[in-house]
């Protein structure tokens, strides 16, 4: 089985742009030069169709990855099955909560076959008076004293996270849901 380490567009030249000066339309040599143009056009557009980009939105928006093909949705006519495409969405969630449960709805309109890829998010706690007073920490949060853990969870209509401790502190949390659609 064939890996490929990435998309890269080819910097070298695919014709001699010293001779598209000269060149008569009504020639092969144009017809060869068309093909070479539109081919050159097609793998810029194939590479760029495949780059991993994003734009992190409140609202649903297209992630710019591309997982394999399902098997109840692949077509088996075609030698590469279409990969389905990720959707993102952030939801911006807040304070953390004093020792509890917060939830807050998504939005999204989950039905039957809905997966998620990834589910993450960052808290930071504001500095006050001084940069020192800055932090920011990972969702989900673990660490060896448990009642510091922080969980965090999806489900059919929410976002929730689950602390065990004070982080209240900590009032801006953001949280990406990345998910495929059935």
């Amino acid at each position: 089985m064939a890996s490929s380490a990435g998309n890269f567009i080819p910097t070298t030249q695919v014709w001699d742009v010293s001779a598209i000066r000269n060149i008569d339309v009504t020639k092969p040599e144009f017809k060869e030069l068309l093909v070479r143009m539109y081919q050159n056009l097609n793998t810029m557009t194939l590479t760029l169709n495949n780059k991993e980009s994003s734009f992190y939105d409140v609202q649903e928006t297209v992630k710019g990855q591309s997982f394999f093909a399902s098997q109840a949705t692949s077509n088996t006519t075609t030698s590469r099955p279409e990969g389905r495409q990720v959707f993102n969405k952030v939801i911006n969630f807040g304070a953390l909560p004093n020792t509890a449960t917060k939830t807050i709805a998504h939005g999204i309109d989950i039905k039957r076959g809905f997966i998620f890829t990834r589910i993450y998010g960052t808290a930071t706690m504001q500095a006050t008076a001084t940069p020192s007073n800055f932090s920011a920490i990972p969702l989900p949060y673990s660490t060896p004293v448990l009642a510091d853990n922080i969980a965090l969870y999806v489900d059919a209509t929410t976002v929730g996270i689950t602390t065990g401790a004070d982080w209240s502190a900590w009032t801006t949390t953001y949280i990406v849901l990345e998910y495929l659609k059935a």
